[in-house]
């Protein structure tokens, strides 16, 4: 080849080259241009649930509804939830989507209906291994019954006492990972599970960090955690993502077992309409602007909310805060931006959405065999009647509430019958899991209280307790209703006939408890004397704040509290007798 060909055929090839360097990389908005790569960026989708509380079966009463923002600023409610519409709306959402992980937040077990709890549990498992759930974080509940049994739903092997309950099977456990990075051992540090997971989907690698709240121990009974230590929420995922980024996992997500507190109660409340953060408060807003910005978003718990936020990091950029309220009524939708280059998401491409589980939609069938199958299993016990009531007896609806005043009489009645000087009784609303609700859900016939129903009320297998508290004592519990670590996020004990206050609504702090208004059967307390009250052995121990009701004399450890429950309904009601709804005037509200 002539020197002149040479010259030409070189200048044909750098031609060429440039073509090929001018196709380049994607344009910084992520979209390469007709003549570019492929797209530096893939869609990432995460479907995440929190607080399931093993509600295999559609949740009955107020717990099985949703408020739904019409365009026009009214409201309507919705009818939401169950393990069949939850399994088919999770499946029809990954529909399409190349990657798609399924995340929890916390609370899938523990305070559960009889389907589940009768079990500890091990159908929820099950249902959550059917569905594919990928990850989740470990909540409060899950230390309902200790360490030990959280370990063996994650491991598998039979109850300890009560044996399998399937001849011949011996459950599996979870097979998903159960992380909890600040839940340590406080003899060596260790953590009690995985810290963090990472998970691969078809080259895009995704760290997930589970922490629960710090707080748990003062929302669990002292036996459930002890041995472990709570350890700053915010501290450790920053621990952890360090950790992650190290390995060279930069997509990183935080399942969170604590949160915020909508502005509205709806599902479908903007709370950045007026700027981002501006309609949510609460725990994990201080939380959020304390993790590093390396955690592209944050899934939460715990409150039991719904909300789609944006709350700033510690750099001051928005980052997603998602919450899908309770008992498998929504998922939240997140879709988002993988840069395959820089091997993260692109934080600004994240969109996360609240989607309702609805009861139109059609029915998982492999989950209509599974709660079958336990359900024949639970039929003896399930289907026997306790009691009858005229009407929904709600745990909602106001600061006293209907079954709150049920239950709380029922324990003083079975107080007085361990001990005739028992004068008051107290429950925690955190305690009352659902409502009684009349019309029937099954053959039993409107009005019938079964045994499942009142388990799904009060599935906690407390006792009822008898202490002394003096005058003081009793009015320093009703302050701290509304104060310390209460004062954010109130918690209304539920008082038995007899016992009345006043609550100003208009103040702030323990002042909201008017003193002299807390009364005796008309005769206000005396701060001197002693009163035998009985409550739960939670309350007893001082948990959900009430460090007063910790502080009492002379305990007597009583019967189950659903025991208790069970025969009040017995003794008090009868098909042509049933109890009605409390007309209230316990707790007098200036608002």
């Amino acid at each position: 080849m002539s020197l002149a060909r040479r010259i030409a055929a070189a200048a044909a090839g750098l031609a060429a080259v440039g073509v090929l360097a001018a196709a380049g990389p994607a344009t910084d908005d992520g979209h390469a241009s007709e003549t570019s790569k492929p797209s530096r960026t893939v869609d990432l989708q995460l479907l995440a649930i929190n607080d399931f509380h093993g509600n295999l079966e559609p949740p009955a009463g107020s717990s099985g509804r949703l408020t739904e923002l019409q365009p026009d600023g009214t409201t309507k409610t919705v009818d939401a939830g169950g393990m069949e519409y939850l399994a088919n709306s999770l499946r029809t959402a990954r529909a399409g989507h190349e990657r798609s992980l399924t995340v929890g937040a916390g609370d899938l077990v523990g305070g559960s209906p009889l389907l589940s709890g009768l079990f500890h549990d091990e159908p929820t498992v099950e249902a959550m291994n059917k569905v594919g759930l990928d990850v989740t974080s470990v909540g409060n509940h899950e230390f309902d019954e200790g360490k030990d049994e959280l370990l063996r739903l994650q491991n598998g092997g039979c109850h300890p006492v009560d044996g399998c309950y399937v001849p011949g099977e011996t459950f599996p456990g979870a097979d998903y990972p159960i992380l909890s990075a600040n839940v340590v051992s406080t003899k060596t540090g260790q953590p009690l599970l995985q810290p963090y997971v990472v998970k691969d989907v078809k080259g895009v690698k995704v760290g997930f960090i589970g922490v629960t709240l710090k707080g748990t121990p003062n929302v669990v009974t002292a036996s459930g955690v002890a041995g472990l230590s709570f350890l700053d929420e915010a501290e450790t995922v920053n621990k952890y993502s360090k950790v992650l980024r190290r390995q060279g996992v930069k997509a990183i997500v935080a399942l969170i077992h604590e949160g915020g507190l909508p502005a509205s109660g709806a599902y479908n409340y903007s709370c950045d309409s007026g700027g981002p953060g501006s309609g949510i408060s609460g725990p994990i807003v201080g939380i959020a602007k304390k993790i590093s910005p390396d955690v592209d978003a944050l899934i939460t718990g715990h409150t039991h909310q719904s909300y789609v936020c944006t709350i700033p990091d510690p750099d001051g950029q928005p980052r997603l805060v998602t919450s899908a309220a309770a008992f498998g009524r929504l998922y939240t939708e997140l879709n988002m931006k993988y840069d395959i280059y820089k091997k993260d998401i692109v934080r600004t491409s994240v969109v996360g959405t609240n989607r309702v589980v609805d009861r139109v939609q059609p029915k998982a069938a492999d989950m209509t065999q599974l709660i079958g199958r336990w359900n024949t299993l639970s039929a003896p016990i399930a289907n026997r009647t306790l009691g009858w009531i005229s009407a929904d007896i709600d745990r909602a609806g106001g600061l006293e509430t209907p079954l709150g005043d049920l239950i709380a009489d029922a324990h003083l009645e079975h107080g007085k019958s361990l001990d005739p000087s028992v004068q008051i009784a107290l429950t925690n609303p955190g305690g009352i899991r659902t409502d009684l609700v009349y019309k029937a859900s099954g053959s039993e016939g409107d009005g019938v209280v079964t045994y499942a129903e009142g388990f799904a009320v009060q599935p906690f297998s407390n006792t009822v307790n008898l202490v002394n508290l003096t005058g003081q004592q009793l009015i320093t519990a009703l302050q701290q209703q509304v104060s310390g670590s209460n004062a954010e996020k109130p918690r209304i004990l539920q008082v038995s006939s007899g016992f009345t206050y006043t609550l100003d609504l208009t103040k702030t702090g323990a002042a909201q408890v008017i003193t002299d208004s807390v009364k005796l059967n008309g005769t206000p307390i005396d701060p001197a004397a002693t009163y035998r009250v009985a409550m739960n052995n939670f309350l007893a121990g001082g948990g959900d704040g009430f460090t007063a009701l910790g502080e009492g004399t002379d305990p007597l450890v009583g019967g189950d509290d659903l025991a208790a429950f069970a025969s009040y309904l017995t003794a008090h009601s009868s098909a042509t007798a049933p109890i009605a709804p409390s007309a209230g005037g316990r707790v007098t509200v200036i608002r």
